[in-house]
């Protein structure tokens, strides 16, 4: 398991921490071992689902045990999941969050499912090289998304989730078509002005949806077939994603290769230590919910492209403030077997087990 670095350094490598072994010692002998917990390795069981996803499960879990009970299990996964203690977490929402977790995920013992990550296809029009980002969210600590680019879009989607927003989610929306302008720094101080800006924006967006969907029913409904249909706003085929390349490329064009960057008064950030220049910014939407997933809505904001490994996002109905960095590990050690020879690996221990 790779896990981000503790809350809020998002420029921190990833921590690594082993869950399960497999041992193949002759051509029909396999054993798999659990090594959550904090007794040593011991029984555990590995199986095929389906392509590209397998399932751990552990015959001991009383080696996850500790003598000190729950309260013990928790500090110490607290140390580890957090680098503190909860004396030293003063907020009551954010103790109430880290325990929900805590409880989530205990419950599962080292019996999980794993599902291969594809990652984004990378383009020269794209902004940044694709990948995955390590993010700030406030009380829900460091969490894993990935950046990419569809056409006039790109998108961040959950890789980890938390309480309120899963995994799978697409947690912030980045309109290429949109980039902002943004005023001067002593005006961007004044959180009022950022606002007036970027609500100004969203109504020009929503104008212009609304615009093409006219042009989309009256095309329908006169069946021109001499007249191509309109791409949509957003559109993700080829010609979408020339037109999109096109337009990123004027704003970056016309943007200065840096622009002096500072939080607005108000906003709240769990890294201060975020870049002061920018190179540029553009519109989006952000993915907001209440526990559980419940009432969930986009919600206006500002992606601000820091540099190549670096970008940011201003939720402006929360005020706050979330720090990406790129996940820049290979996410394989030097004992770690190659794809094929993993795939190769479960099959052996699949037909053991049948």
């Amino acid at each position: 398991m790779y896990l981000p670095p503790h809350d809020p350094h998002v420029d921190d490598p990833m921590r690594f921490k082993p869950l399960f072994r497999i041992h193949l010692m002759e051509r029909k002998c396999a054993t798999v071992e659990c090594m959550y917990g904090h007794k040593g390795p011991h029984n555990g069981h590995i199986q095929i689902v389906k392509k590209d996803e397998f399932s751990t499960k552990c015959n001991q879990t009383d080696h996850h045990r500790m003598s000190g009970g729950r309260q013990e299990e928790f500090r110490t996964w607290l140390r580890e999941e957090w680098g503190r203690t909860l004396e030293d977490i003063f907020h009551e929402h954010m103790q109430e969050l880290i325990l929900m977790k805590f409880i989530y995920t205990s419950q599962y013992d080292n019996c999980l499912t794993y599902r291969r990550i594809y990652l984004p296809p990378s383009s020269p029009n794209d902004l940044i090289k694709p990948g995955l980002f390590k993010g700030t969210y406030g009380s829900h600590g460091l969490e894993i998304v990935m950046l990419s680019f569809h056409g006039k879009k790109a998108k961040g989607t959950k890789i980890t989730g938390d309480p309120n927003i899963p995994a799978g989610q697409q947690t912030v929306e980045i309109d290429l078509a949109h980039p902002l302008q943004l005023p001067d720094i002593e005006n961007l101080r004044d959180f009022s002005e950022l606002s007036r800006i970027v609500l100004e924006v969203q109504e020009q967006v929503r104008r212009e949806e609304q615009e093409q969907e006219q042009q989309q029913e009256e095309e329908d409904c006169c069946q021109a077939a001499s007249q191509p249909a309109a791409k949509p706003l957003g559109g993700e085929g080829a010609e979408g994603e020339e037109t999109a390349a096109g337009t990123e490329g004027t704003a970056q064009d016309k943007a200065p290769a840096s622009q002096p960057f500072v939080l607005p008064m108000g906003v709240i950030s769990r890294n201060e230590d975020y870049p002061r220049t920018c190179r540029i910014c553009f519109y989006g939407t952000g993915l907001i919910a209440g526990h559980g997933f419940t009432s969930p809505e986009r919600t206006p904001g500002v992606f601000v492209l820091f540099d190549d490994d670096r970008f940011g996002f201003i939720w402006l109905e929360l005020k706050s403030f979330s720090l990406y960095s790129r996940i820049k590990v290979s996410f394989q050690n030097a004992e770690a077997p190659s794809r094929e020879a993993f795939d190769e690996m479960l099959k052996n221990i699949q037909s053991l087990a049948t």
